[in-house]
């Protein structure tokens, strides 16, 4: 049976296989002519359009209502890329990202102020100078964790355009060949119930305080904000999806209590739910 994992398999395969021929053509001839190199391209286009329209079809047949969930974070944030401005909400419905949202954190009093995006310099910032980074991250329901990374590390920013254009052009490629969990960096999936995962990507290094399996109750710290995966800065992106496999889940929309879905460049307030802490 094909299936969806199969055409995303065969979709990255097909890509993959397009790039290292081009490689291999600048040192030595192919065996065959210019014109049958491009297949893999027009091959992969095509699958990715039907796995697009295939997702979205089934997105529209299966809508849900949102899923109300506590806050991940705490304190003053900004929202970008938010699902109560367009959807898919990062241009795309792959890695169930259709309900997405990225936040980022706002500095409170006597704290740095975030970088801004520079044209030319600094070409790149420490990730320590954001206030997101480091930032604790909270469970967002009573959950169950299924998956758990933290091994990746946390690079510099892609805050301005040299930087940026490097990420787009050359990074996050890299990245989608080499499947969702690069693109996510660090991350952790919990298991809310009825049919609801919970995504938490870019988390920082070494900051997880849980594992696969454990059981957490909502407002329990479970890691720390971070600039892992295919990330501009130190932030959350978060989402809800259907099922626990990024590259066949599709999107659940969430609202957070007491803050709803904030829209693209608005500041919000955030409490976490009562919690005992990390254990």
């Amino acid at each position: 049976m094909f299936t969806r994992k199969t055409a995303v398999v065969l979709h990255r395969t097909l890509w993959l296989l397009f790039f290292v021929q081009m490689a291999v053509s600048f040192t030595v001839g192919l065996p065959y002519s210019y014109a049958v190199s491009w297949l893999p391209l027009i091959a992969a286009v095509g699958v990715g359009i039907a796995l697009a329209r295939h997702t979205g079809k089934e997105i529209e047949a299966a809508a849900r209502p949102p899923v109300e969930v506590d806050p991940p974070v705490a304190g003053r944030w900004t929202a970008l890329n938010s699902p109560a401005d367009r959807t898919p909400s990062h241009g795309t419905h792959q890695y169930g990202q259709t309900y997405a949202i990225d936040i980022v954190a706002e500095a409170e009093d006597g704290e740095r102020s975030r970088p801004s995006f520079a044209w030319l310099w600094p070409v790149a910032c420490r990730s320590e100078e954001f206030p997101a980074f480091d930032a604790p991250l909270f469970a967002v329901a009573d959950a169950t964790v299924v998956h758990a990374e933290d091994g990746r590390r946390d690079h510099l920013s892609r805050n301005s355009l040299p930087a940026f254009l490097y990420l787009m052009l050359f990074e996050a490629t890299v990245r989608v060949l080499a499947g969702a969990r690069r693109v996510v960096g660090n991350h952790l999936i919990l298991d809310l119930g009825n049919g609801t995962y919970a995504v938490y990507a870019h988390l920082r290094r070494g900051s997880l305080t849980v594992r696969a399996g454990d059981r957490v109750t909502a407002g329990r710290q479970l890691a720390r904000c971070g600039n892992s995966g295919n990330s501009t800065e130190p932030h959350l992106h978060f989402q809800l999806m259907n099922g626990p496999d990024l590259d066949t889940a599709r999107g659940v929309p969430f609202t957070w209590r007491g803050v709803g879905v904030p829209k693209n460049k608005e500041t919000f307030e955030s409490i976490p739910a009562a919690h005992p802490g990390p254990a």
